[in-house]
């Protein structure tokens, strides 16, 4: 029987062709008037996870053997 991904990280990450894990910054949900500009505009976009933790990701929400 295959295993199924975890929803939550279906809407949270993706995997790249090369096995990193891409995932949306942080610190950006709220309270952005006390944040510095540098960091609000550092924190576009998305970010490739630490591979620490991707191996993490992968093993246990997408169930790839790492």
């Amino acid at each position: 029987m295959k295993l199924k991904t975890k929803s939550s990280a279906k809407k949270r990450f993706s995997v790249t062709a090369n096995g990193h894990v891409k995932m949306a910054q942080c610190n950006k949900r709220h309270n952005m008037r006390k944040r510095s500009n540098r960091m609000l505009r550092q924190s576009r976009g998305t970010c490739l996870m630490h591979p620490s933790d991707a191996k993490t990701v992968l093993n246990n929400y997408f169930h790839f053997s790492v």
